[in-house]
């Protein structure tokens, strides 16, 4: 449920009706606006009496939230919401773009990629320290070691960092070099991770699971919203289908159906919905002209010998040839790059 509060509505006032959602064993969450100020009521609702509110003093009208995602339904919030990192942001008119290897596999192969990838447009530097892999013996990340090669990237060239946390014990130490802590796919539904992440203040990047629907997708963001970190972005990459020759199937249908459904920022991620670098930039079109608020590509300067997902990895000046039509693209729908 939400409480709409009168413009009028003082101080006071507010701090009465969230203290009665306190003694009723709900959860509060305020979005204070320019003129109004909304409040949200967080739990199971069906036992309240919505008149208890409309009574109250500075309470404009109550509007139940039919969706089971509260917090990140457009019922909550009508406007897109902007998340700001650094200098970038993501949300709103201008596209982020994302690039970077797949994993920080050495020092200097980093460094040559951050500032191949700024050259061509990018805004943020991805890259895994940490590589939830389905072999146990494949390469499986540096470690403290890549957040510190990240952490020295971003001074270097100044942007901002995405790479992943895969356990809920990893959270405090990668959101100590993180600027957005992305939840892989695999990990869309660890809730304890989810939860940890939700306590945090650092942006996160929330990826669609690849058997996972779109309210699934949603429900796992509101566990993050319920904790307090509003700062979410979903990202599409991809689906598991019947068919083998990518290595997903890219769901476009799902960017402009979140961007119906939620207020959060959309990511369109064509490399591992695809996993053939051949198909990255077509698919990359696609996901612009469908709605998405950004990009996140591998970029590696030696595809041939990556340590991970070399297939699905553009080299610097295919990277710089996406950036260029995705910008033409972006412009083509009232946004820019």
């Amino acid at each position: 449920m939400i409480i709409v509060m009168r413009a009028s509505a003082s101080v006071k006032e507010i701090e009465h009706v969230t203290s009665r959602i306190d003694e009723l064993g709900f959860q509060v969450h305020l979005s204070q606006g320019a003129e109004r100020t909304i409040i949200g009521v967080i739990g199971d609702e069906r036992p309240l009496d919505r008149a208890m509110f409309e009574v109250m003093e500075g309470v404009e009208r109550t509007v139940s939230i039919l969706p089971p995602y509260k917090l990140a339904s457009r019922e909550w919030r009508p406007e897109g919401s902007v998340i700001t990192v650094g200098n970038a942001s993501i949300g709103g008119p201008r596209l982020a773009m994302m690039a970077g290897p797949c994993s920080v596999e050495s020092r200097s192969q980093l460094l040559e990629i951050a500032y191949a990838v700024k050259e061509a447009g990018a805004t943020f530097l991805r890259g895994g320290a940490f590589k939830p892999r389905s072999s146990p013996y494949t390469f499986q990340g540096l470690g403290v070691e890549g957040l510190e090669i990240l952490a020295e990237a971003r001074e270097a060239t100044g942007l901002p960092i995405v790479t992943e946390v895969m356990a809920p014990d990893k959270v405090e130490l990668v959101a100590e070099y993180a600027d957005v802590l992305q939840i892989g796919a695999r990990n869309m539904q660890n809730y304890p991770l989810l939860q940890a992440v939700g306590k945090t203040r650092v942006p996160v990047l929330l990826k669609r699971g690849m058997m996972s629907t779109i309210e699934e997708l949603l429900m796992s963001a509101e566990y993050i919203l319920a904790g307090g970190n509003y700062d979410v972005m979903l990202c599409e990459r991809g689906i598991r289908t019947f068919e083998t020759y990518t290595r997903n199937t890219t769901d476009i249908n799902a960017i402009p159906a979140l961007k119906h459904l939620s207020h959060l920022p959309v990511i369109g991620d064509p490399s591992h919905s695809t996993g053939k670098w051949p198909l990255v930039i077509p698919v990359a079109r696609a996901m612009v002209a469908a709605g998405a608020d950004g990009l996140i590509v591998e970029v590696h300067g030696d595809p041939e010998h990556a340590l991970s997902d070399g297939a699905q990895s553009l080299k610097p000046e295919r990277f710089a040839a996406l950036v260029h039509e995705a910008r033409r693209i972006a412009e083509a729908v009232g946004r820019m790059v």
